[in-house]
């Protein structure tokens, strides 16, 4: 889509859609059992991971970076002339998302898009999220707005140029020595292995779509470099039970592995995450730091999209194209090339809960029984 004003009929309002997390450590026993309710987690392995925010000030960082998402949205919709507010809700901490539909409702809005902070799929990063959208709606009753939720963007170039910029300031940040060489280590949520399999309509999606944001990013620097990088793709916040196959390699082996193999430098790219999640700030400021220390592994972390000009200019292009759709419009959608744009509707089926199946919004599953919502 191309920028300038133009119209995002025929919805009221756009809501951004994110986890959520403690802002006082007084928050964070409550946040997680929000988290982990109806999962069977031991109060000890709460407590081990309670602990992960003494690390950083006893709590998150997301909602301060949501805020500031929001406020940058709101500018930048107004400087395309597209007058409609932008609300904030969270699965798992304050603002709920029944909540903001709450106000919403109040406020008189009757449909909405649906701005997932989540830009991959996968059960937890798409379908879980539409399933609180459900039990938000069916809380706040048959007035609840209607959501529809914006495709993926993960492929959008917007979201690349924020990251690819990130990692060529990332590069900056090391000795030169270690820059000339540095290994580019791109880093997103591990999730089980059969979470995986299931992801998007075919399967294999979760996997297939950071492969291609990697692969896009890496040319991206390598062309203003004038530096061919070797790129990896790890993950990190393994959880469960060890018997479960999550996908790998954890960040901390590999970063200890390319060490042993006189890597002289990696940039740590979190492109699996819009903002500095606890993902980030822990296990990679401070648990990947300390092993790439212990191995003698100069590293930097590139920033993530967060409020990049480049990603909140996407996010308004996705607003507009899905509006465009829903006019009956034919649409040319921004995509950095295979495995290409994402449905705007999920299929029937996508994103399987493995626990079984929930109402959810924002797809073509049989709609939930309440009324205004889709």
């Amino acid at each position: 889509m191309s920028a300038g004003p133009t119209s995002v009929e025929p919805y009221d309002a756009l809501l951004v859609v994110s986890f959520g997390g403690p802002e006082a450590a007084s928050d964070v026993v409550p946040f997680l059992e929000n988290v982990t309710r109806g999962r069977d987690v031991p109060a000890d392995r709460l407590a081990e991971v309670a602990h992960h925010y003494d690390a950083v000030g006893g709590r998150s960082p997301i909602n301060d970076q949501n805020r500031a998402l929001v406020a940058a949205i709101e500018h930048e919709l107004a400087d395309a002339g597209l007058s409609v507010p932008v609300y904030w809700g969270n699965r798992n901490w304050h603002p709920f998302l029944a909540d903001e539909l709450a106000r919403m409702r109040d406020d008189g809005v009757r449909r909405a898009a649906a701005f997932v902070t989540s830009v991959y799929s996968s059960y937890s990063g798409c379908r879980q999220y539409r399933e609180d959208l459900a039990d938000a709606a069916a809380v706040v009753g048959p007035r609840a707005p209607r959501i529809d939720r914006l495709r993926y963007g993960f492929d959008h170039p917007g979201f690349v140029q924020a990251n690819a910029d990130a990692v060529v300031g990332a590069l900056g940040d090391l000795p030169a020595a270690a820059a000339a060489g540095a290994r580019l280590v791109y880093v997103t949520h591990s999730i089980p292995v059969t979470m995986a399999a299931t992801s998007g309509p075919g399967g294999g999606a979760y996997e297939a779509q950071h492969r291609a944001v990697a692969a896009a990013v890496t040319r991206d620097v390598d062309a203003r470099t004038g530096i061919r990088h070797e790129h990896d793709l790890v993950y990190c916040s393994r959880s469960g039970p060890p018997q479960v196959p999550w996908l790998g390699p954890d960040v901390n082996d590999h970063l200890a592995a390319i060490a042993a193999d006189d890597v002289p430098g990696a940039v740590l790219a979190p492109i699996g995450f819009v903002s500095d999640h606890m993902e980030v700030v822990f296990d990679l400021d401070t648990e990947a730091r300390d092993t790439a220390a212990r191995s003698g592994l100069p590293i930097s972390r590139a920033a993530t999209a967060g409020t990049h000009p480049a990603f909140v200019a996407a996010i308004r292009d996705l607003f507009v194209e899905r509006a465009a759709v829903e006019r009956g419009l034919a649409v040319v959608r921004a995509s950095i090339g295979p495995p290409g744009p994402s449905h705007d509707a999920c299929p029937a089926g996508c994103c399987p809960n493995a626990r079984g199946p929930r109402p959810a919004l924002g797809g073509l599953d049989p709609a939930p029984a309440m009324g205004g919502v889709r």
